[in-house]
């Protein structure tokens, strides 16, 4: 496993790094076991967030005694007024237990905040990186023309957006920006939102991009040592995964939802960003679950779509979101009736 470079913040940690937002759905004692074995197992960057609930306080019970000195932390804020911006960063220091943060991110951004904008939110990050607060400013987004436009900017360190052996040529062209600027690039959803299944190919490809760091989102111990094992076995590209990437692109083309989440809340109450991939989810991360009764009384929630379209205003690909839902829904549907197997 190679070490890559957080761009101009000099952070070098293993190309393998821990996402922090499923853990917040493991019981405590649990969550506290898989972080703790993920920095033995050599993870040594871990993400987390203001709004993933409990997340950062199971951080805290992890490491709050003791925290590693090679161990570097990123969390997040959702604010949009300064006073937000103060009260989410005294309560992830608490729930931490750090007196910093080595990365503090604006959280699924739309708008590049900038000094003298009139907000005040810039500058806030300035302040507490004087104050000794946090370390280095970052950004994560997951519509890319914001993406684009706060590399442009030269005023953050790291971006965070999604990428995956699915990505495109704008995306690739986003990591070359990066380079270019020498902005660290975190990689999420390098499963796709879940799409992706083979995490050998997943990991061969991120790790073919060197100045990408991927984070790999865990709930369980089994997904990390999968992930661990990559620490010393590290899958490469070759000309077999290659071709099945090729293919995986291939079945994946077109317009499909990538499960972002930009478009909730909806005012209906579908939980669009399973819906909207409903089908794709049966085929592709196949579980009983799905058809079960709590999935069936949410798809049949697309019955009541009023085609309001704020979905698809917000969707960061440009999906139309009502079209996709129905799809869904009438596939959902004859699947339930036994018409297609999904087996």
């Amino acid at each position: 496993m190679r070490n890559v470079t957080l761009g101009s913040t000099g952070i070098v940690v293993p190309q393998n790094a821990f996402g922090a937002l499923p853990v917040q759905r493991t019981e405590m004692d649990e969550a506290v076991r898989i972080l703790r074995r993920a920095y033995e197992g050599g993870m040594r960057y871990i993400d987390t967030a203001r709004a993933y609930s409990n997340s950062e306080e199971k951080l805290g019970r992890a490491f709050g005694d003791a925290w590693p000195d090679d161990l570097y932390i990123a969390t997040k804020t959702m604010a949009k007024t300064p006073e937000g911006f103060w009260r989410d960063l005294d309560c992830s220091l608490e729930m931490l237990r750090r007196p910093y943060v080595d990365v503090y991110q604006f959280h699924m951004a739309n708008v590049v905040w900038r000094p003298g904008d009139g907000t005040g939110m810039y500058e806030c990050m300035l302040e507490a990186k004087d104050k000794g607060l946090i370390r280095h400013i970052g950004i994560t987004a997951h519509k890319i023309g914001i993406a684009e436009e706060a590399v442009e900017s030269g005023l953050y360190e790291t971006l965070q957006f999604p990428f995956s052996y699915l990505a495109g040529d704008r995306e690739l062209a986003l990591v070359e920006l990066c380079k270019q600027h020498d902005m660290g690039y975190i990689a999420m959803k390098g499963l796709a939102g879940g799409l992706i299944n083979n995490s050998r190919a997943a990991m061969a490809y991120l790790y073919a991009n060197p100045w990408v760091l991927p984070i790999w989102g865990i709930q369980r111990m089994g997904e990390l040592e999968e992930w661990l094992s990559y620490m010393e076995d590290t899958p490469v590209m070759d000309d077999e995964i290659a071709a099945f990437i090729e293919a995986e692109r291939a079945s994946l083309s077109g317009d499909f939802c990538r499960g972002c989440g930009y478009c909730m809340p909806c005012p209906q109450g579908i939980e669009i960003n399973n819906c909207a991939r409903m089908s794709l989810m049966l085929r592709r991360a196949p579980s009983a679950s799905w058809l079960g009764e709590h999935w069936q009384v949410e798809m049949a929630k697309i019955e009541d779509c009023i085609g309001c379209y704020q979905c698809q205003r917000k969707c960061p690909y440009e999906l139309d979101t009502p079209e996709l839902l129905r799809k869904n829904l009438q596939d959902y549907k004859r699947v339930l009736a036994g018409e297609v197997s999904v087996s």
